[in-house]
């Protein structure tokens, strides 16, 4: 088993989960910081894989900076996103912007402020909801999807009740 982490690990038959955040920046006016991606030219909030060393909100303001050139405050948790075909659990932070200037990065083409209409026009539905989500007030949401769709809660709670061992 191949495990993608800066340290030795023990096989294991369980299967590992890698753990990412990513920032939903809110302007003053209401527009959210969004990246299209390098390597695939889709639009999505800034974010990536947590490192070992740092905390969920160290991480956010890390990832935010190296993408998109703007320095944060994270705020509170606004989601927990569970991607079930890739095993990536991502932690969603909500943020105000306190620096910097867009630019993009080797791993951005694109830096734009969107309005919320922008954001479900230009991103599919599993990025665009953890923005929407951060805006709602509601949080934190926990929200499950394959990578292209959501995966209803009745879904989900059936995956649970027939997964063997315990919880």
């Amino acid at each position: 088993m191949l495990l993608y982490m800066s340290q030795p690990q023990e096989a294991t038959s369980t299967p590992l989960h890698s753990v990412s955040v990513a920032g939903v920046v809110v302007r003053e006016d209401g527009r959210l910081l969004a990246i299209r991606r390098a390597d695939n030219g889709t639009w999505e909030l800034p974010g990536g894989v947590l490192e070992l060393n740092e905390t969920p909100e160290a991480g956010v303001a890390r990832e935010v900076w190296e993408e998109t050139g703007i320095h944060v405050e994270v705020d509170e948790l606004t989601g927990v996103y569970k991607n079930t075909t890739r095993g990536i659990v991502a932690l969603v932070f909500r943020c105000k912007p306190s620096g910097g200037t867009e630019r993009t990065s080797r791993e951005s083409t694109a830096v734009s402020w969107l309005t919320p209409v922008e954001v479900s026009d230009r991103m599919s539905e599993v990025y665009a909801i953890r923005l929407l989500d951060a805006l709602d007030g509601a949080g934190p949401h926990v929200r499950s999807h394959d990578g292209k769709h959501l995966i209803p809660v009745e879904s989900q709670l059936m995956l649970d009740d027939s997964a063997p061992g315990d919880a």
